[in-house]
């Protein structure tokens, strides 16, 4: 049978493009195996989140050098963006997958038993670089196993998944910490990619019998520097960036490193309180991240309203929770709205380092270092309305071309 009869009608009726893959049970199966994986590096990727206070006193470290742990991870988790997808176009899903799968397994066993900053360092950089090797592949997985219309729906599925790996940091390993001790939960956290590397090895394909991808063709050394050059051209592209950049980070900043801290330290929760409302953050997220997807789905227009709208909120809550007048701590009702209000790993990496920094240099005050986010959020905010109308003009001009394309004038 050929691709493109099997497509056809695989949808319940609907019409498949030519070669278009026939998703079922079975792709289910292996895609859910894929993001099996990425939930597991999630779970890796935010350990630290609710572990900090234990790990400045594991290894006997102030804010700023604690805040390299995650900077350290990210940096490599984004560089690592690029070669990763070249990897998986040259090697399939599943190599890469495996690959990644053994390099934050290794790492988190090494955090487990790690007892010297450096070799607690190396190992979040070996567990960055795993977990970039995710998502990317999961994405690739889903265009091979499903027809190409399911694929916006299979991104943001995945995307939900994964996050709620934030869930079992924010609820289980949480209260692991302190019931098992820092080796028995970072090590058994571990086995989990133990498990998911032996099925993806046994049960993982990269595509369905009969749907082999056209032999990826070699190009020169500077393709790549092109297409991102081109890429970078591109208004939207770059709108794009400063969005994520300026929307994304505060809520980024509090799961992986500073809100545990924080909330315990600076607002004199218990650690099961503080652990509830990084729970909140994570929930949140998700629900209000399938809200807007349904709404800019559907309304285009509204992909800039809603962003300034969130930008506008998160900056108001930051402000008056750390701002709160007449005492240095903010009532519960306001860290309930900050955390449900919250969701560019640029700007993530900086202001993890910026409150570390400030910490040690003010003794502690959160007020001040936290005060960082508002410095990111003006620069991506001006970046975001500079970018604005060049980025609308461009589109406008693509709709225009689109139609002049699809007029046939009469020989």
């Amino acid at each position: 049978m050929s691709g493109a009869s099997a497509s056809t009608g695989a949808g319940g009726g609907s019409i498949g493009l030519p070669g278009d893959p026939p998703g079922g049970r079975r792709a289910l199966g292996v895609w859910g195996l894929g993001v099996g994986v990425y939930f597991v590096a999630i779970i890796f990727r935010t350990s630290l989140g609710v572990a900090g206070i234990d790990a400045a006193e594991r290894f006997h470290i102030n804010a700023s050098a604690l805040s390299t742990f995650s900077i350290l991870q990210l940096l490599v988790y984004a560089g690592m963006q690029i070669p990763v997808g070249l990897m998986v176009d040259r090697l399939g899903t599943k190599k890469v997958l495996a690959m990644g799968v053994v390099l934050f397994t290794v790492g988190q066993f090494g955090f487990a038993f790690s007892h010297s900053y450096a070799m607690a360092l190396a190992s979040r950089a070996l567990l960055g670089s795993g977990d970039a090797m995710t998502f990317i592949s999961v994405l690739r997985l889903g265009s091979r196993w499903f027809p190409a219309r399911r694929g916006p729906m299979i991104a943001q599925v995945a995307a939900l998944f994964g996050m709620a790996g934030n869930l079992v940091s924010t609820m289980l390993l949480a209260r692991l910490l302190h019931s098992a001790g820092w080796e028995r939960t970072f090590a058994g956290s571990a086995l989990a990619g133990v498990a998911v590397l032996a099925l993806l090895l046994i049960f993982l394909k990269d595509h369905p019998e009969g749907y082999e991808p056209a032999p990826h063709p070699h190009v020169g050394k500077g393709f790549v520097r092109r297409q991102i050059a081109l890429a970078w051209r591109e208004p939207g592209t770059r709108i794009g960036m400063w969005v994520h950049f300026t929307t994304q980070f505060p809520a980024m900043v509090f799961l992986l490193l500073w809100g545990m801290p924080f909330l315990v330290e600076s607002q004199g929760l218990a650690r099961g309180t503080a652990g509830e409302l990084l729970t909140l953050v994570v929930l949140s997220n998700m629900a209000i991240g399938l809200v807007y997807g349904q709404v800019i789905g559907r309304h285009h227009g509204a992909r800039l309203p809603i962003a300034f709208g969130t930008i506008a909120a998160t900056a108001t809550l930051w402000a008056l929770t750390i701002f709160w007048p007449g005492a240095d701590r903010a009532p519960m009702w306001l860290l309930v709205v900050l955390c449900v209000n919250m969701g560019g790993f640029i700007a993530t990496m900086t202001t993890l380092l910026a409150v570390g920094v400030l910490l040690d240099a003010t003794g502690n005050s959160y007020r001040t270092a936290f005060a960082s986010v508002f410095v990111l959020e003006a620069l991506g905010l001006s970046q975001i309305l500079r970018l604005r109308a060049r980025a609308h003009r461009r589109e406008r001009e693509r709709v225009l071309a689109s139609r002049v394309e699809t007029v046939h004038v009469p020989a």
